[in-house]
């Protein structure tokens, strides 16, 4: 059946359901807390806007509320509190198939409501985090399931938003504002975590499908730049991602299978009596179920599974406490044909094994001290571990080993964080991390000149990283903010250390307008394998004495709201790195903000410097009459000088970069059973930048080798890419189903990935990322 067909049949079928004449229901419950320090806010009162007649009710002593018998559909809610903010959660979505459970954070009003009356805002994109003021916003994880492409996975949801842009259709990947992919942070329950992504190569903090299950992330928020102190050890972003809680009176559960993989989630309460809870979710790829049943899956097969949770346990006045954790298990092989007849280019005769494991395992304890001071404490264990070979197949088709990869890392953490508020002006917040890494690491390659393989990496060790900070929120009245911090970071290896100041001020000067600006200086530490992948020079010399790569962010940002639905917001910035590791022993363009991974058997200096400056233009309309859109756009300029003294652009130099994310709703039956929703993106960006590929030299060495002093100076073709997503709800009476079909690449453009040297035929070859590629799945929540 031809792809259009399927979509016309798809659409219609739809359609031609008819509604069943009955009403559904369910329960909207939760806690409301305060912002600042978490702590329970009784007496406040939750209205559904816009019900007939008007349904409320308030919380009770410990902050929780219980709305029951609420229609499914979208509906408004109103959060009022004395002495607090006004809230307005708009378009929350109620299902059949479970109760939907919120927490909602008030901010503590300045002045009393004798004084003033504040009219509640709508503000869906304001970050969690109170102090981050500049680029940052925060994501729900509707937005993961629903965005086109998204496919549940926060990274290829973040490439909608303005200064974000796809590394690789084969991956999600980014980059932010000009800079290496590497410069991202993760981050889960206020602790670094590893890169939480399968068939993730060490040093990157991308891969190529995301290990967290949407079933666990609560809304999170996403930076962008000129973070608060409390981020370390990033340059270009961070993803501060929080995990929900399961429902703690009623057990609950999602099934869902689709092309990628088949997903079984449960939550539940351990006993009537006792408010704690468990969730989980777990997820075998299809290519995998399929291999295990017999089915043949081809010569090259990525196969992955994986687990993650919380649980969460309170202890009354003892506080409480939490356990989660994520695993995930990955590999790709890809086996030569043993028929050279059938060899169209040079790199068929490889064997390509890889494999990735990801893990790790933590436990959280927070406790009111007094009324005023909160502190949080955290324990994580994480590892990880790959390995890859490459073989070539000889005379007789015999396997030779050309590559051998093989990297494991050990990581403890222990980090506290305590939360004092003054007062409703004055809020501090200080924390402490220190981190313990093993490391072994091992990397083999064969020298085409002796045909001998020589040992590049070889080294079982541990090191350490402290790393400090306090910030201050300063609200000096409704529409002042500032934000002021210091973050302090050291690795023990090489007993390199860094301070850095952070600030931010948020001016709100008129209704519905509102300046902000903000500056920070960042670090990062570099790829462990870099610091040990060369032996000591005649001089000593070697990159375990790598300093960090830091950078200076400056951010200039104009919000203006227009209504409570649509928003305008505007931001420029520059970002000077200085520190990063280019080539110690010869004037080249070798540069490790050019990196994917940041690993490289180079011999480094800190030495190069580089810049990266843009202007970016968001228009964003929350649903609003069933429809939403998100047009981001940005132009940059992102630059850097090797150890050659030439300025050149970096290889992720698009110079603009295009995006729309926008759909539609038709709710369809009584009270909005059946939801269709049409959702549609379009991307277009400047290509990257690629080095042109010397022909004679490639002939003459029969491998790819490249123009160094002609580094990165051809531009590559402009990306275009157009996704589309077809999903179908309905409601049953204790279910809720979901039919989706995201059509990847919908036009099957053919964009350039970049060109290689082909021995066999003796020419320059271009290689192209994904073409069109269906996702189908199927969920069901009851």
């Amino acid at each position: 059946m031809h792809l259009r067909t399927f979509i016309l049949t798809f659409i219609a079928w739809i359609f031609l359901q008819k509604a069943v004449a009955q009403s559904y229901t369910q329960t909207i419950r939760g806690t409301v807390v305060d912002q600042s320090l978490q702590t329970a806010l009784p007496g406040a009162t939750i209205v559904i806007l816009n019900s007939d007649p008007l349904r409320g009710t308030s919380t009770e002593a410990d902050g929780s509320f219980r709305l029951n018998q609420v229609p499914v559909g979208r509906h408004s809610l109103k959060i009022t509190s004395l002495g607090y903010k006004e809230l307005i959660l708009p378009n929350i979505v109620v299902d059949a198939g479970k109760e939907l459970v919120l927490n909602v954070a008030l901010q503590e009003a300045i002045v009393t409501v004798n004084e003033v009356t504040v009219k509640p805002q709508i503000e869906k994109e304001k970050p969690f985090n109170e102090m981050a003021t500049v680029s940052a916003r925060t994501f729900s994880v509707e937005e993961t399931q629903k965005f086109a492409a998204a496919v549940n996975d926060p990274a290829r949801m973040a490439t909608a938003y303005a200064g974000v842009v796809g590394a690789d259709d084969g991956g999600n990947q980014i980059v932010i504002r000009g800079n290496s992919p590497t410069g991202l942070l993760w981050r889960m329950e206020g602790v670094d975590i590893p890169n939480p992504n399968h068939f993730a190569n060490m040093g990157s903090a991308g891969g190529g499908i995301s290990i967290l299950s949407a079933q666990l992330l609560a809304n999170s928020d996403f930076m962008t730049g000129a973070f608060p102190a409390e981020y370390g050890n990033a340059l270009s972003g961070v993803f501060d991602l929080r995990l929900r809680k399961g429902n703690n009176s009623k057990r609950e559960h999602t099934i869902q299978a689709g092309v990628l993989g088949i997903d079984v989630a449960s939550e539940g309460p351990f006993s009537k009596n006792y408010k704690g809870s468990y969730l989980f979710n777990y997820r075998y790829s299809t290519l995998g179920l399929l291999s295990k049943m017999g089915v043949s899956i081809g010569p090259f097969a990525n196969i992955f599974q994986d687990l993650s949770f919380n649980v969460y346990l309170p202890a009354g006045k003892a506080g409480n406490f939490t356990l989660f954790g994520f695993g995930g298990l990955s590999n790709s092989d890809l086996d030569a044909v043993k028929d050279s007849t059938q060899w169209k280019s040079d790199g068929e005769r490889f064997n390509d094994h890889f494999f990735a494991k990801t893990g790790a395992v933590g436990a959280t304890h927070s406790i009111h001290l007094t009324k005023r001071a909160f502190l949080k404490s955290v324990l994580l264990f994480s590892g990880y571990q790959s390995g890859y070979e490459n073989e070539s197949l000889e005379t007789g088709y015999v396997p030779q080993l050309q590559l051998r990869e093989a990297y494991r890392i050990r990581k403890q953490i222990a980090s506290s964080t305590l939360t004092y508020k003054f007062n409703s002006q004055h809020t501090l917040r200080v924390g402490l991390t220190g981190s313990v890494l093993g490391f072994n690491l091992e990397r083999k390659e064969r020298l085409p000149e002796l045909n001998t393989m020589q040992t590049q990496i070889q080294i079982n060790d541990q090191t350490s990283t402290v790393q400090a900070y306090g910030q201050w929120n300063y609200r000096m009245t409704e529409k002042l903010t500032f934000n002021a911090g210091m973050h302090y970071l050291r690795l023990m290896l090489n007993n390199t250390d860094a301070v850095e100041p952070r600030g931010s001020v948020r001016w709100a000067f008129v209704p519905k307008h509102a300046v902000s600006f903000g500056y920070g200086l960042h670090s990062q530490v570099q790829n462990l394998a870099t610091y040990f992948a060369t032996q000591p020079s005649e001089n000593g010399s070697s990159n375990r004495n790598l300093g960090f790569t830091r950078s200076h962010h400056l951010v200039l940002a104009y919000d203006w709201s227009l209504n409570d639905h649509l928003r305008v917001k505007a931001e420029s910035y520059y970002q000077s790195l200085f520190n990063i590791p280019i080539s110690a022993d010869k004037p080249n363009a070798f540069a490790m903000v050019n990196s994917f991974d940041g690993l490289t058997t180079e011999r480094l200096t800190n030495k190069g410097v580089g810049r990266n400056y843009g202007l970016e233009l968001t228009v964003e309309q929350f649903l609003h009459n069933n429809v939403y859109f998100l047009l981001s756009s940005s132009l940059y300029d992102s630059r850097y000088r090797g150890s050659d003294n030439i300025w050149r652009d970096t290889r992720f130099n698009g110079k603009f970069a295009f995006s729309f994310q926008g759909g539609k709703e038709w709710v369809l039956g009584e009270s909005g059973k059946n939801v269709i929703g049409v959702n549609l993106k379009l991307t277009y960006y400047g290509g990257y930048r690629a080095t042109p590929i010397d022909l004679a030299e490639s002939i003459r060495k029969q491998e790819t080798v490249f123009v160094d002093s002609q580094s990165y100076s051809q531009k590559l073709p402009d990306y275009f890419r157009t996704d589309v997503r077809f999903s179908w709800k309905r409601n049953k009476r204790h279910s809720t189903r979901t039919l989706s079909l995201d059509i990847q690449n919908a036009t099957n453009r053919q964009n350039v990935y970049g060109q290689y040297f082909e021995p066999r035929s003796g020419t320059v070859k271009t290689s192209y990322m994904t073409p069109l590629i269906p996702v189908l799945s199927y969920r069901v929540a009851f």
